[in-house]
């Protein structure tokens, strides 16, 4: 469990290198924390996952910067954990 201290941690500043490019990300150390589970889970290192994810934001129609595209991506992953499959019997 988190404690209410480490939960509302300012952003720390990391660098990440991307396609050859080191970019700094700041985002809350909760959110750091979700992004290194999430890259281990798919035994991804932490620069392709971002890169992946950076992949989709430009992507997108109207793209958020960097570090809100990985928050975003992060609550979408963690929805897309808790919900039932497509076709499953919700109670």
């Amino acid at each position: 469990m988190i404690s209410t201290d480490d939960l509302y941690r300012g952003p720390v500043k990391r660098s990440i290198q991307i396609a050859g490019h080191l970019t700094s990300i700041s985002l809350e150390p909760l959110f750091w924390d979700m992004l290194k589970a999430a890259a281990e889970a798919r035994m991804l290192p932490l620069n392709a996952l971002v890169a992946r994810i950076d992949v989709e934001r430009i992507e997108a129609d109207d793209p958020p910067n960097l570090a809100s595209a990985i928050r975003l991506w992060l609550v979408r992953d963690l929805v897309e954990t808790l919900s039932p499959p497509a076709g499953g019997r919700g109670g």
